[in-house]
């Protein structure tokens, strides 16, 4: 068997991923629409950091066949004189990749590149490189120099995409040298994991990169776990979950009060154990007397593309193209909604200022839920369009964020697992709310189909109806916190009036 650099990634997250895929791949989920953009963002910078070689041939495949067939058109194209070969396939004993770029440089050596849709070098980029690095030169090439060339986020764009300018190209040679005996050993461990007929350990302690994307693959596997499992702790981590394993504790009320847990664990241990809130009234109470009338509940959903769309904006960028708003004048009085969805294929922050400045008082508290979010929007929006900056800035000085008494433990409850995000604490607190009967249910999402609909003209025929799913899930989100706030209020007041 072979292993490709995609096996060998995957092992370096988990042993037992590299196996399923090869023996039983059948138990991988498949590849989400969330992993999916991130695929597609990555295909469309490869097309732009291309443009920086010449003389190129582009080679790559789209079956089977032609995939076995690559190491032949590549060894042809290198005979060919190319300089620089994209997607070119090696091999050497039981390794093989496909290389991003591979460009000679003279006397039979070439620069290796690898190409990434991140704004930064990740560790993963020089286990990456180090695998390649062993292929190609056990196939009989001489290797200079290493690359990576990633995304500038500090690029403008004003015109056609200068793809010098959107790029960064650095030389970590040094790196993946130093990386290149570990690399040796890890291949080799990863060869045994595939060729034993046993299915490696499929417990998340042996995870060794980011925790969260072998749990997917868990989950998927042995299907939802039991609502207080210790693999819904928040903050878990493998060594943490190796321990709690060999202690065979499978639940989160089971953890023993000597075992050392983060602060926010503790509270979500505390609250799963007694079954009950744990809720810091005078803090509660210090947090909703700083609130003015009219308050207001303001909510965005933006865009965002490793290619800017338009002109002045940036890689990756956060462009707010909708907002929900609820307002109450007084304490007592009703709460009304306002909401600006834009559905031309244009910058939507200048429609989007005009409106808002027309639905938002000059005075009163403006909540928001994660207020470092929406104050960079605003930030920006008023760097974007200096007549709306002042606008901007005094909307800024208004905001309260509504997280902040479940961010700081101040309200714990067990259902919310740890975790301070509004999708967790509104079904905790409020029953007869749910984004689970909406057509778009997540921001990642409104943000795909968003795009998709209006950006690309995708969905036409059904353009009306998913501009209203977009209009029902923003909406929700600034009604979760209208009543959120309500239940915030209710707490000072009873406790007031007792």
């Amino acid at each position: 068997m072979q292993i490709s650099k995609s096996d060998y990634m995957l092992f370096l997250k988990h042993p037992a991923w590299i196996w399923l895929k090869k023996h039983d791949k059948n138990k991988l989920p498949p590849t989400s629409a969330e992993l999916q953009v991130i695929f597609d963002e990555g295909h469309l910078f490869e097309k732009y950091a291309e443009e920086l070689f010449s003389n190129s041939t582009k080679l790559g495949f789209n079956d089977y066949n032609e995939y076995l067939s690559l190491p032949r058109r590549t060894n042809e194209a290198l005979s060919n004189g190319s300089t620089s070969i994209f997607q070119g396939r090696f091999e050497h004993d039981n390794i093989t990749c496909i290389v991003d770029v591979l460009e000679k440089v003279g006397d039979g050596k070439f620069d290796l590149f690898e190409i990434k849709s991140s704004t930064s070098i990740k560790p993963e980029h020089i286990d990456d490189l180090a695998f390649q690095s062993l292929v190609l030169e056990g196939s009989g090439l001489k290797i200079r120099r290493t690359y990576v060339i990633y995304v500038n986020n500090e690029y403008i764009r004003h015109g056609e995409i200068d793809a010098k300018a959107l790029s960064v190209i650095t030389d970590v040679t040094d790196k993946v040298k130093e990386k290149i005996d570990e690399t040796k050993v890890s291949i080799e461990k990863a060869l045994q994991v595939l060729e034993s007929k046993t299915q490696p350990d499929l417990s998340p302690r042996f995870a060794t990169g980011k925790l969260g994307d072998w749990m997917e693959v868990y989950k998927f596997i042995n299907g939802e776990f039991d609502k207080f499992s210790i693999y819904n702790l928040a903050r878990l981590n493998a060594k943490m979950i190796g321990e709690l394993e060999d202690l065979n504790i499978k639940l989160i009320s089971q953890i023993p009060n000597d075992f050392k847990l983060h602060i926010k664990q503790q509270g979500q241990v505390e609250a799963t154990r007694s079954n009950k809130q744990i809720i810091d009234l005078d803090r509660i109470k210090e947090f909703v007397s700083q609130i003015k009338y009219p308050v207001y509940f303001l909510d965005y959903e933006t865009m965002s593309s490793v290619i800017p769309y338009f002109d002045g904006t940036k890689p990756y960028q956060q462009l707010p193209f909708q907002y929900s708003l609820y307002v109450q004048e007084n304490p007592d009085g009703e709460v009304k909604h306002k909401e600006y969805l834009h559905k031309e294929n244009t910058l939507p922050c200048l429609p989007l200022l005009k409106q808002l400045k027309e639905d938002i008082g000059t005075e009163g508290t403006i909540f928001v839920w994660h207020e470092s979010f929406e104050k960079s929007r605003n930030t920006e929006m008023g760097e974007l369009f200096p007549e709306y900056k002042k606008f901007m800035e005094s909307i800024n000085d208004r905001i309260i964020d509504l997280k902040t008494p479940f961010s700081n433990d101040w309200f714990i409850d067990k259902e919310f697992f740890g975790s301070a995000s509004i999708k967790d604490v509104l079904p905790a607190l409020v029953k007869d709310l749910s984004y689970k009967v909406l057509e778009i249910q997540g921001g990642n999402a409104a943000q795909r189909t968003w795009m998709e609909t209006v950006l690309e003209g995708k969905n036409i025929e059904k353009k009306d109806e998913i501009m209203n799913a977009l209009i029902e899930y923003c909406k929700l989100d600034t009604l979760a916190m209208v009543r959120l706030y309500d239940l915030l209020k209710k707490l000072v007041s009873e406790d007031m009036s007792s």
